[in-house]
């Protein structure tokens, strides 16, 4: 699947979860996208869980869900971020 494709996706039921709370974010259902990845128990979980709590404005949260997911605190724009997720957790 193509980040475009994933856009598109009108349902996301067949997504695996972390990929389920991007695609949320991206609806605009933050606290689902939030339920969902506080929920996935790997560093994938922790890395979409670091990006909403720095979406959500709580950088210190978010500085320890980097730090799970063995990640550098991001520091590109809230969309580039988005789809770096999205595009890596799409190629694995």
């Amino acid at each position: 699947m193509t980040l475009d494709e994933f856009r598109r996706t009108p349902d996301p039921a067949a997504l695996t979860e972390p990929l389920r709370a991007l695609w949320h974010d991206m609806s605009g259902d933050w606290e689902e996208a939030h339920r969902i990845a506080q929920d996935v128990e790997d560093e994938s979980g922790a890395w979409v869980h670091a990006y909403l709590h720095r979406k959500e404005g709580d950088l210190s949260n978010a500085a320890y869900w980097y730090r799970r997911a063995r990640r550098a605190v991001a520091s590109d724009s809230l969309d580039e971020e988005w789809r770096s997720i999205v595009t890596a957790l799409l190629n694995t």
